[in-house]
């Protein structure tokens, strides 16, 4: 091979296959770089206190001077959810279901109280909830009823009430440690349970507790009590949806704005995360289609020798070997100098992530080395079977 190789590198220009590495080395670059920055930032959408997992609001019906004098209620009725529902913008919907009966608690530490407060408690479908579900369940019998609290509520304590009345400040840490005595009373009874606080949540401004524990609670302090929800969860598929804005305004339905900002944030980062990586794509074709123009070119210049050693006996796949060498060769080192900068580049945007998020499990960086090496060999087989097929033409015409 080497013999054919030094009557064909002649017309190798070096400028074209330069162009073709580098543009392959950027394309390379920015497909790894999107696929492990997205596995990167994973867990910070999907994990439990995720602030942008998916989209959510958070439906009410407006409450006006009719519906507080007029006794009308303000509850949702099962048609009410089923035409959400049918909304083409609604992915799913979850009801917040509230406590009926009476509900105290006491705060304190090593049995010591400090504070105790009348209180509420709510409940929506585990799928909603933007904590750690690890410790999220409760079944009939157990002594203690996980909670999670709105993390704005801890705010409100720390820099107002806690201010205030020279309280000392606690962090979340403290707060899941402190004794939490819980008092359920209605329906001629009364209770008392261990309450402990197992998270934060940025999405719910309410005292969230298990569904199946506010069934069994419902069931026996508040019987009789069958109210409706007065409040819905919906997830819709994007929240820069002008029909969201225009249903709720048509059924009279308050959301949060803020929520629904945070939602069209959520999706535009969505669109320029998948645009970024389709330019790194897009690159990687170009330099793909240089690279065939290159090899096209050059073995066009040889047409002649080529000619020449294949009717001398040396076979297709012989004279053809060189420039697949050459190719696959230059894959290769593109391929690993793109896990080097990937590696290097990863490391400096992940400490400050990891600023953000000193909770996050740092992923793997197999996923986007995986994807490298797929793209490798198809960019490989692709080359050698066009350069085959160029030298297989040459063989068949002077045949």
């Amino acid at each position: 091979m080497s013999l054919v190789w030094k009557l064909l590198r002649r017309h190798v220009s070096v400028p074209q296959f330069a162009g073709f590495f580098f543009a392959n080395l950027l394309g390379m670059l920015i497909v790894l770089l999107s696929v492990q920055f997205y596995y990167d930032v994973l867990p910070v959408f999907t994990q439990g206190d995720s602030f942008i997992k998916k989209d959510y609001l958070i439906v009410s019906k407006r409450i006006s001077m009719v519906s507080t004098f007029g006794g009308r209620s303000n509850a949702f009725s099962a048609a009410d959810i089923d035409e959400i529902k049918a909304q083409k913008f609604c992915k799913s919907v979850g009801a917040f279901t509230s406590s009926r009966y009476k509900v105290s608690a006491s705060m304190g530490v090593e049995g010591m109280a400090y504070m105790s407060t009348e209180m509420f408690f709510e409940s929506v479908p585990d799928r909603f909830v933007d904590a750690d579900l690890k410790d999220w369940h409760f079944a009939e019998g157990d002594p203690v009823v996980p909670i999670i609290l709105p993390r704005s509520y801890l705010t409100i304590y720390n820099f107002g009430f806690a201010q205030s009345r020279s309280l000392p400040k606690l962090s979340e840490g403290v707060v899941s440690m402190l004794d939490l005595n819980v008092r359920l009373r209605g329906n001629g009874r009364e209770g008392v349970m261990k309450g402990r606080v197992i998270g934060f949540s940025n999405r719910l401004n309410t005292i969230l507790v298990p569904e199946s524990f506010m069934k069994w609670s419902n069931s026996l302090y508040a019987p009789d009590g069958d109210a409706g929800p007065t409040r819905l969860i919906v997830e819709v598929y994007n929240p820069a949806d002008d029909a969201i804005a225009r249903f709720l305004q048509e059924k009279g339905y308050d959301t949060e704005e803020d929520k629904l900002d945070a939602g069209k944030t959520t999706y535009f980062l969505k669109i320029v995360s998948g645009v970024v990586m389709s330019v790194g794509l897009l690159i990687s074709v170009l330099s793909f289609y240089i690279l065939m123009l290159s090899i096209y070119l050059l073995v066009q210049k040889n047409t002649t020798k080529l000619e020449n050693l294949l009717l001398i006996g040396y076979s297709p796949w012989r004279v053809g070997l060189p420039y697949q060498v050459l190719t696959v060769g230059m894959n290769v080192l593109v391929l690993l100098l793109a896990i080097g900068l990937l590696t290097w580049l990863r490391g400096y945007y992940l400490d400050m992530i990891l600023l953000l998020f000193p909770q996050m499990e740092e992923a793997s960086l197999w996923p986007a080395c995986a994807l490298g090496v797929v793209l490798c060999v198809a960019v490989s087989v692709l080359n050698v079977c066009a350069i085959q097929r160029k030298v297989m033409a040459i063989w068949r015409h002077k045949d």
